[in-house]
C-alpha cells in the first residue's frame, strides 16, 4: 500500500509542478499577441485536445509511441532503435503528465485570460509613459493582477492532489509498468469491484478523501497567513 500511495503523489506532484505554470505562462503569452486571428487560431488550436475523450486519448499514445509510431519513425531517422516506451515504467510518469498538459493547457488559461482582461488598462498606459518594457509590465502589472486566481486555483489544485484520475491511467497500465502505474483509484477498483473487498476499499477511498481535506485545509491556511487570498 506504501507503494500506492507513493506512485499517487508522485504522479499528483509531478502534474501540478509540471502543468500548474503552464496556463499561466500560455495566457501571459496570448495577452501580449496583437493579431486577433493570430490570437484565435492559438486559442483553437490549445483548445481542442480538452476535447478529445481520455479514451481516444490513450489510444493516440499507443499509437504514437509504438515500435511503428511516429516518434519511434522520428528517432529511426536519427539512427536510433525503437523504444517500447509504454513498456518503460521510468517514461510512464513522464508519459501521464505531459500528454495531459498538452490535453488541458489551453483550456485551463481560459480563466487566466479573463483574470487579466479584468486588468485596468490605465495602469499599462502609465507604465508606457514611465517607459516600462514590455517585460516589465509583465513582472509587475500582469502578474500580480492574476495572483489572487493562481492562489486560489493552487488551493483547489492542491486539495485534489491525492486524485489521480482512474480512466487514463486504467488504459495506460500493462503488466510490465505496474509498479509505477498502480494508483488509489486503480487499486480501489482492483480491490473492491474485481476483489468484492467492498469494505476494505471504501476505507481506502475514505483515507484518500480525508487526506485530501487535510491538505486543502493546511494549504488554505498557508496562504491565508503569507497573502490576503484564501478560501475561508
Amino acid at each position: 500500500f506504501k507503494i500506492i500511495i507513493k506512485n499517487t503523489l508522485s504522479l499528483s506532484i509531478y502534474a501540478l509542478l509540471a502543468g500548474f505554470p503552464m496556463p499561466i505562462i500560455l495566457a501571459l503569452l496570448l495577452n501580449e499577441v496583437k493579431s486577433n486571428k493570430f490570437k484565435k487560431l492559438v486559442q483553437n488550436v490549445t483548445y481542442a485536445p480538452h476535447f478529445i475523450s481520455t479514451v481516444v486519448m490513450v489510444g493516440m499514445i499507443i499509437l504514437f509511441l509504438s515500435p511503428n509510431g511516429i516518434v519511434n519513425k522520428f528517432l529511426g531517422l536519427w539512427g536510433l532503435e525503437p523504444i517500447l516506451f509504454l513498456t518503460k515504467a521510468h517514461y510512464f510518469s513522464h508519459i501521464y503528465v505531459w500528454t495531459g498538459i498538452w490535453q488541458n493547457v489551453g483550456w485551463s488559461s481560459i480563466i487566466y485570460l479573463a483574470a487579466l482582461a479584468g486588468i485596468d488598462p490605465e495602469l499599462h498606459e502609465a507604465a508606457i509613459v514611465d517607459g516600462a518594457t514590455r517585460m516589465q509590465r509583465i513582472l509587475h502589472i500582469n502578474i500580480p493582477g492574476i495572483l489572487p486566481t493562481m492562489v486560489i486555483l493552487l488551493i483547489l489544485n492542491a486539495g485534489g492532489i491525492m486524485n489521480v484520475g482512474f480512466e487514463k491511467v486504467f488504459l495506460m497500465q500493462n503488466p510490465l509498468n505496474l509498479e509505477v502505474s498502480e494508483v488509489i483509484s486503480t487499486y480501489v477498483y482492483k480491490v473492491g469491484l474485481l476483489d468484492a473487498k467492498y469494505s476494505f476499499s471504501a476505507a481506502v477511498g475514505l483515507f484518500n478523501t480525508v487526506i485530501n481535506l487535510i491538505l486543502l485545509i493546511t494549504v488554505n491556511k498557508i496562504a491565508k497567513s503569507v497573502s490576503d487570498t484564501y478560501l475561508w
